[in-house]
């Protein structure tokens, strides 16, 4: 399995507008992104990764995605 680091992807303004209207006052997942989106970009796991091979998934995206499961309290289902 390979990775090419790409980070966090941009979010749409769209998608920003919609969002702050739903919840004013943030959300948790909102906080995170917007907090600490430098911690979940992929380079810092590059080197755990082959260079050849089938891309894996985000290791940062992946790694955030476990974060606000705890944070939330839910399973991994």
């Amino acid at each position: 399995m390979s990775m090419w680091p790409v980070g966090l992807s941009e979010i749409r303004e769209q998608t920003v507008v919609v969002a702050r209207a739903a919840f004013p006052k943030g959300s948790v997942a909102i906080r995170v992104r917007d907090r600490l989106a430098e911690v979940f970009g992929d380079e810092p796991f590059a080197a755990a990764f082959g260079v050849r091979g089938a891309p894996g998934l985000s290791s940062g995206v992946l790694l955030l995605v476990m974060v606000l499961q705890f944070v939330e309290d839910l399973t991994d289902r």
